[in-house]
């Protein structure tokens, strides 16, 4: 019998705390309207100082274990993907396993930045293809409001915080139909987060991510175009079989520009940057989850979800939900 992967239920959560463009206009020279008009951000949600990778971890992870029908204990790998772990280790998916009650099931972090749920996804696809598991775990969690300088306009205003969870399991039936992850570290210092810890001899890069949006953007642009492509190749589709484009929400314009790649409306793309900002590993699952509560992605249809950032790391995966 042949195994593959199925989405069994998503959960996600958002902290409280709303930030909106006013409020950083007041510390740093920017508008609201100049936020807007470059990505698409009117506001983000900021986690409370007791907030953690893995404290959100396991608020998103609950809600999707209830969407599937299940116990945590009904889990037999978890994987976490988040660029902004409670410690280096031990891993942010053994707290959260130690937080759901779980004990010696598989639990380790990937670290693909903004594309951390895309390449966390694809490993897990790969545990149930080869028979390893049954039932995962995968969660993309961020809390880059302690990496950025909020007195850097170029970057302060596109990150927000939150955790996004889907949980996967085997069937007979294709649902997840492929995973595509692509890395090229030439890029590596284009957009990157320092340990303050550890430079090994290199000069002191201080504490905060550091970024050269408009390299970043160029580059994303046609990358993602890309992967569209192989996405629909390896499977023998035409863009007009995706019914929804999910896609990391980095900025409105990128966002458009792969829809456009697709010639897809913009009506059948799922975007969130405007509330909540950049949450990178975390912005793919939220939108997911958000999109299939609220009714606009149903059972039947196929979905692409796409992310870049820093590595570069990208990728792309196909669900038919």
């Amino acid at each position: 019998m042949s195994r593959y992967s199925t989405l069994l239920g998503t959960g996600g959560y958002l902290p409280e705390t709303i930030l909106t463009n006013d409020q950083i206009a007041q510390t740093v020279e920017t508008s609201d309207a100049w936020i807007v008009e470059r990505t698409g951000i009117r506001q983000r949600r900021i986690a409370a100082p007791h907030e953690t990778a893995s404290s959100m971890a396991e608020i998103a992870a609950r809600q999707a274990l209830d969407a599937a029908g299940l116990e945590p204990g009904d889990l037999d790998l978890i994987i976490v993907a988040t660029g902004t772990p409670d410690r280096i280790f031990p891993s942010t998916a053994c707290l959260l396993q130690q937080r759901l009650g779980v004990r010696e099931c598989a639990s380790f972090d990937v670290q693909a930045a903004c594309s951390g749920f895309i390449f966390a996804l694809s490993v897990a696809d790969q545990f149930i293809r080869a028979g390893s598991a049954r039932r995962a775990l995968v969660v993309g969690s961020e809390v880059y409001s302690r990496i950025v300088d909020w007195s850097d306009r170029a970057t302060c205003v596109l990150f927000g915080d939150g955790a996004g969870a889907a949980v996967i399991g085997v069937s007979d039936q294709p649902g997840l139909l492929s995973t595509h992850i692509h890395s090229d570290g030439q890029y590596q210092n284009l957009l990157y987060a320092p340990n303050p810890a550890n430079n090994n001899g290199l000069r002191d890069e201080g504490r905060f991510l550091k970024m050269e949006g408009n390299e970043v953007f160029k580059i994303a642009v046609n990358t993602l175009g890309r992967i569209v492509d192989e996405t629909l190749e390896a499977n023998g589709l035409d863009k007009s079989d995706i019914d929804w484009l999910v896609p990391h929400q980095a900025n409105i314009r990128i966002i458009t520009a792969t829809a456009k790649k697709l010639r897809m409306p913009m009506a059948r793309v799922v975007v969130t940057i405007e509330n909540q900002g950049n949450t990178s590993a975390a912005s793919i699952p939220l939108a997911l989850n958000e999109a299939i509560r609220d009714g606009r992605i149903r059972r039947g249809q196929t979905v692409l979800m796409e992310a870049f950032g820093a590595g570069f790391a990208w990728g792309s995966a196909l669900l038919r939900y």
